[in-house]
């Protein structure tokens, strides 16, 4: 399916490894322009020198960005725009990975996953007006069920990311402008999250492998691929949505 992202331009939160390098990734098969952020220097740097190899000819700019600080995140959002000529997606895939239940893990949380996509969609919003553009905010279907990671941070800020995320898709859709979360389940990442589960902590893996319908964890590209196709205009009359990329992991169902 040609999903038309040759050109666009792309701004991707946490973009050099595990989900979010998967997105950027995709996006520059696609031919987009991608503009990704890490708070880690040597992030961006390995990032830079590998998607050199594997994309020449492709536009992939890489900025050390700390999510968590609003004049920073605003201002790279700003500079992207000037630098590439506009914005086309934002593609909001930061978090804090808050999972245990302290007033810092909360802050934390609160300031990286939910103020941090905040600020990013203001920042943005003048410039995806004027393109018709979209937003994606990777969320988790944590969001959605009380799961292992409760009582925790973790599930209820991804909550609260999914309806602000809604919101933004009621408020802008007038201004032809889209707004969807992406709710991915057990996603397999190595080295990430579950990997270091599986290595660390075998029983719980064990659990929450054995509570996947399929019989496996998902794929980084199988979050990716859902990105690309909300981003595109294949995808232009849904906005608002919540797109569980879990394998039938969360047993609710969605009226």
């Amino acid at each position: 399916m040609h999903l038309g992202l040759e050109k666009k331009i792309v701004l991707v939160t946490g973009g050099t490894k595990g989900i979010g390098g998967t997105i950027t990734r995709a996006f520059l098969e696609e031919g987009a322009t991608v503009h990704y952020c890490s708070r880690t220097k040597a992030d961006i740097e390995a990032s830079e020198k590998q998607l050199a190899i594997d994309f020449p000819d492709a536009r992939a700019i890489g900025a050390t960005v700390d999510v968590s600080d609003q004049s920073q995140l605003s201002e790279w959002v700003k500079a992207s725009a000037e630098q590439s000529g506009g914005l086309d997606v934002v593609v909001a895939n930061v978090s804090a990975l808050a999972i245990p239940d302290d007033v810092e893990s909360w802050r934390n949380a609160f300031q990286t996953d939910l103020l941090g996509l905040h600020t990013l969609a203001q920042a943005a919003i003048p410039y995806l007006e004027k393109s018709k553009g979209n937003i994606i905010s990777i969320a988790s279907v944590s969001g959605i069920s009380a799961d292992f990671t409760s009582p925790g941070p973790y599930g209820p800020v991804k909550a609260a990311v999914i309806h602000y995320t809604a919101s933004l898709a009621r408020q802008l859709a007038p201004k032809g402008v889209r707004a969807n979360t992406i709710s991915p389940g057990n996603i397999y990442v190595d080295p990430g999250v579950w990997s270091g589960i599986e290595k660390n902590m075998p029983d719980l893996f064990k659990s929450q492998m054995d509570l996947n319908p399929m019989g496996r964890m998902g794929k980084p590209e199988e979050v990716a691929n859902a990105v690309v196709f909300l981003a595109s205009d294949r995808a232009s009359f849904v906005s608002g949505s919540n797109f569980k990329v879990d394998g039938a992991l969360c047993e609710g169902v969605q009226f």
